[in-house]
């Protein structure tokens, strides 16, 4: 991997550690970190090995060789930032959500579009060696005409009433918030999967605590305050913990979602198959090397990661020989690899972007306004409604 350009992360909380990580693997130097004051950036600097804090996003964008930026931060603020490093002719990932909604994400698509710089959206579940050996199986006409694409992403760690996170609060996270935070993974791998495009929706969403008990004191994604002496205060949610959603792809094949944040014993499991006229395929990310293939004629099939057996579509995102099981951490190196592969030889050469890009990001903020005007009306959405324009 090319260690000429160099990284600046902007946040360190919850996943500014896990790109940190994959960066290291791939011998990219990060450069410095920016956080939410110079105080707090010198702190997880210092923390994290980080050999630089920036005082600001504007000092870190003046640095020349400052080349990449990683932007994990809370999703209010994707919007501004990213705006910031297009302008200043920066590369850039950003964590999903992309913006809080479609009409920022277009701004975003359109500016990064001009600007002829490498942009890159943190769908990294598409990275899974067993995804890719889905999509090449799909791809090759082995599954036949798609039908059916359905699934689920449960996890639990908003259970109970007094879990909180500043993704509940909609100024901070957006309007939706199972369905932004983990729906667009299932959504966009759905559709990566399968080369199919969402073309209408219909949602219904539930919110299960109408009224949470916030700490007032901070606390990092995933940490529970249950049996704690900690002090709160009552907010009222508005946001969902529940959403249900029904789909209809181009070509006419029909999609089920079931995304929940509230689902006692689910961690953190994304399930998806897809049903085809020869045959189907189910994936579970908590046994994420295993792909199971269903036939109707002939005997099922469970096909374990093994880099000797995947097809070269999915080889060069197994880094381990089979029988080493590989997750989460690593599906970041192999979205990392293939966009830092794309800044080393930008703008020379554009190869296709087999990574998800601000093209991706912007589609996954049409189906998220779209889901969220269905559940407000109870009814059937056009996604061509909201990429014309339309506004909620």
């Amino acid at each position: 991997m090319n260690n000429v350009l160099q990284a600046v992360l902007v946040g360190a909380g919850f996943i500014g550690p896990a790109h940190l990580e994959a960066l290291r693997r791939l011998n990219i130097n990060v450069r410095g970190l920016v956080g939410t004051s110079p105080e707090s950036a010198r702190e997880r600097a210092a923390a994290l090995g980080i050999g630089h804090a920036y005082r600001s996003l504007e000092e870190a964008l003046a640095d020349p060789l400052a080349a990449v930026f990683h932007i994990a931060v809370p999703n209010d603020l994707h919007y501004w930032m990213v705006k910031k490093v297009l302008l200043a002719g920066k590369h850039v990932v950003c964590e999903k959500p992309l913006a809080l909604n479609s009409q920022e994400s277009k701004e975003l698509l359109d500016l990064a579009r001009k600007s002829g710089v490498v942009h890159g959206v943190s769908y990294n579940l598409r990275f899974y060696p067993m995804i890719r050996e889905a999509r090449d199986h799909l791809r090759s006409g082995k599954v036949g005409r798609v039908f059916l694409i359905h699934g689920s992403y449960l996890q639990d760690w908003l259970l109970h009433d007094t879990d909180w996170n500043w993704r509940l609060d909609p100024k901070v996270g957006g309007p939706l918030r199972a369905v932004a935070d983990i729906g667009t993974h299932w959504i966009d791998m759905a559709c990566h999967v399968t080369g199919l495009k969402v073309e209408a929706v219909l949602a219904s969403l539930s919110t299960v605590h109408p009224v949470r008990q916030r700490p007032m004191a901070a606390i990092e994604t995933y940490q529970s305050t249950l049996g704690t002496a900690v002090a709160t205060e009552d907010v009222s949610i508005t946001t969902e913990d529940v959403a249900t959603m029904l789909f209809r792809f181009e070509g006419g094949a029909l999609g089920s979602l079931v995304v929940s944040q509230v689902s006692a014993g689910q961690k953190n499991r994304l399930r998806l198959e897809v049903d085809g006229s020869q045959s189907s395929l189910s994936w579970d990310s908590e046994e994420p090397n295993r792909l199971d293939i269903g036939h109707r004629d002939k005997p099922n099939q469970v096909f374990l990661k093994d880099p000797q057996l995947l097809s070269q579509a999915a080889k060069g995102y197994s880094w381990y020989p089979g029988g080493h099981p590989e997750g989460f951490p690593d599906t970041f190196k192999g979205l990392f690899q293939q966009v830092y592969t794309a800044a080393a030889q930008a703008p020379n050469v554009r190869p296709e972007a087999d990574y998800p890009t601000f093209e991706d990001g912007h589609t996954e903020m049409v189906v998220v306004d779209a889901i969220l005007k269905s559940a407000a009306l109870q009814t059937w959405v056009k996604l061509a409604n909201f990429e014309a324009g339309e506004k909620i």
